[in-house]
């Protein structure tokens, strides 16, 4: 069935299925460490980790985080080799760089507090509609949506629309329709019960559960039996791929890591040094000559991958011991497996090797 038509959203009755949806959040709620005290700073550090990141992972990382940095000026404050170890595991770590950014901002300006309308959340670093719905509706109690792939992905079902939800257009258009939808008592909850909806029973991959679908009888695609091919799936551009040879030095009882640069991914953060393309052990022995490394000893390592949204890294590594380094013409940090551990934020595409420090 063919019913692809001009994107014309409607919804019979807003008002009972807004008030399906709460009563079904309000008894089945997630248990989240940030909906239990949701004051404005620890919605926006959820917000922001919550970003590209599963729950689970999330919840351990916002409990050391709030420990750590239990408000806007202790975040201003952070050194940043702090703030990524801190963040290290969770990926994107523009999103950590632009907290500090945006907490020395809100200092200044904001006497150290969130401003709570949407248009002003939205000049700050880091923090886009999605977010600043989120935390305008959560932490503020206003009537405004957090409009994501999980909101989109719901509406298209109860829409029953085929359009191409990724297009700036429908998105847009989406979020000015769902001004009309989010109520004006309770927005926050709501806002958290699409989230909820989206991620135990509006499912992404696979079948919905729509038998057990509060707003089930508001979905016209669950009427149709549409849900399966809605909303449709646009092909992405295929990933690029970047292969690296990537080498763990070891100096006695030191190893050796190398800082990114700021701009650019993973920026600021540590890594082992490493050189474009797979180079063969004559090659690489060339290559750390010319960085002052002459080897003792060499063992490849098993070959690694690490996938990026846009990107992948495909790795090959040695392990070498040094039998002697110039240290002092290097751009190398020398440092123990201990500091490694608790100092030094090495982001997780290289996690294969550092457990060849580790174990």
């Amino acid at each position: 069935m063919n019913i692809k038509t001009e994107f014309n959203p409607k919804i019979k009755n807003i008002v009972l299925f807004q008030s399906d949806l709460l009563k079904w959040y309000h008894k089945n709620a997630r248990v989240l460490p940030w909906r239990s005290n949701p004051t404005p700073y620890r919605v926006w550090i959820s917000e922001m980790m919550l970003q590209q990141t599963r729950v689970d992972t999330v919840i351990p990382y916002f409990t050391r985080f709030m420990n750590e940095l239990p408000d806007i000026p202790a975040l201003a404050g952070v050194e940043e080799d702090k703030l990524l170890k801190l963040w290290q595991g969770l990926g994107y770590y523009n999103r950590a760089l632009n907290l500090k950014k945006t907490a020395k901002i809100l200092v200044e300006k904001y006497q150290g507090q969130l401003p709570s309308d949407v248009k002003t959340l939205m000049e700050l670093p880091g923090i886009g509609p999605y977010s600043a719905g989120a935390i305008a509706s959560i932490a503020f109690e206003k009537a405004v949506p957090a409009v994501d792939g999980n909101v989109l992905r719901i509406m298209a079902r109860i829409l029953a629309s085929r359009e191409d939800m990724n297009q700036v257009k429908i998105k847009k258009q989406m979020q000015e329709f769902m001004l009309e939808v989010v109520p004006l008592n309770d927005p926050g909850a709501f806002n958290q019960a699409m989230m909820d909806l989206g991620a135990t029973i509006c499912l992404p991959n696979g079948e919905p559960k729509c038998e057990k679908c509060p707003v089930r009888k508001h979905c016209r695609a669950f009427e149709l039996k549409l849900t399966s091919q809605i909303p449709i799936k646009v092909s992405k551009k295929r990933r690029g791929i970047e292969e690296k040879t990537v080498f763990v030095l070891s100096s006695g009882e030191k190893f050796a890591l190398q800082k990114r640069k700021a701009g650019g991914l993973l920026p600021n953060l540590w890594e082992f040094p490493n050189t474009s393309g797979y180079l063969t052990e004559e090659q690489s022995r060339s290559v750390l000559e010319d960085w002052g490394i002459l080897v003792e000893e060499m063992l490849e390592l098993k070959p690694s991958k690490h996938i990026f949204s846009h990107i992948e890294w495909h790795m090959k590594g040695f392990f070498v011991t040094a039998a002697n380094t110039d240290k002092s013409s290097s751009n190398f940090v020398w440092v123990t497996k201990e500091e490694i551990q608790h100092q030094y934020s090495i982001p997780t595409a290289f996690k294969d090797f550092i457990k060849y420090i580790l174990k």
